[in-house]
């Protein structure tokens, strides 16, 4: 097994231990191959996702716009940190074009991140998103990742 110097191995970029819990045979062939195989790659890729919490009923987040003056102490991923849409709502939060939030029959908890403060780009990220991140602590890995599921889904 070949990993990067930190320990990730493969396409996906799996550490030892997501690989010994995750890994997959996605072509049958008996073999969990995250490196040469495609098909093992996004079985494994979708198991990891689907252990680890991920819901196809919600997208990861959405960017926002902020008040002025919105309290930095309310960013973040702690689970005291989630807030209902509808409380992000009353404290001002909008979608980034300035429309409301949306409205849902079952509300849902978001957290408050802007990983380049306040004067750069600003998101409500969902359960989702935090999913993403336990494969790699990186706001900008999750954003990626998120970024570009939303471009495949609008082809």
């Amino acid at each position: 097994m070949k990993g990067s110097w930190a320990g990730a191995m493969g396409q996906s970029q799996f550490m030892p231990s997501s690989f010994l819990n995750f890994a997959a045979d996605g072509n049958g062939d008996g073999k969990k191959d995250i490196w040469d195989s495609e098909a093992d790659v996004f079985a494994s890729t979708a198991n990891y996702l689907a252990q680890s919490g991920w819901d196809d009923k919600y997208t990861w987040g959405r960017q926002v716009k902020v008040p002025h003056g919105i309290s930095p102490e309310l960013q973040g991923r702690e689970a005291e940190k989630g807030k209902y849409l509808k409380e992000w709502s009353q404290l001002g939060v909008t979608r980034y074009d300035g429309r409301p939030l949306p409205q849902l029959d079952e509300d849902v908890k978001a957290w408050l991140i802007m990983p380049d403060d306040e004067n750069g780009r600003v998101y409500l990220v969902y359960n989702n998103y935090n999913v993403l991140m336990k494969w790699n602590r990186s706001y900008y890995f999750a954003l990626a990742v998120s970024h570009l599921a939303d471009r495949i889904a609008m082809d």
